[in-house]
């Protein structure tokens, strides 16, 4: 099985929802899919959880489908949303110096992929 970790730093919805849109896809045509949260892209949780907020509906299906890996615990602390990560119950990646090891993911055989 292909897989394909989606790394996103930037915390512009516009580029969010195709992080999202994509995790989806491929989900679907059975690839394995695995959203990073990082950078700027952290301070989105609290929005991203908001009813009101254009991407909401995209990102249930992406946490009912088990899609997102984690938050880098770092980034989430620095931009203020390491609670909303931890109430999510996401997993708080921190393997390198308090960020998400990319290395980890190339040695089980992701490709990596940036937004």
């Amino acid at each position: 099985m292909e897989k394909v970790a989606l790394v996103v730093f930037n915390g512009d919805p516009m580029c969010f929802i195709h992080v999202l849109l994509n995790a989806l896809d491929m989900n679907e045509r059975q690839i394995e899919a695995r959203i990073v949260i990082e950078g700027a892209a952290t301070q989105l949780l609290p929005e991203l959880e908001k009813e009101e907020h254009f991407l909401h509906g995209l990102w249930e299906k992406v946490k009912a489908a088990d899609l997102v890996e984690g938050v880098c615990k770092a980034c989430a602390n620095k931009m203020g949303t390491l609670a909303k990560a931890k109430e999510l119950g996401f997993a708080l990646l921190d393997e390198m110096s308090g960020h998400p090891s990319l290395s980890r993911f190339r040695s089980q055989g992701y490709e990596i992929i940036t937004f």
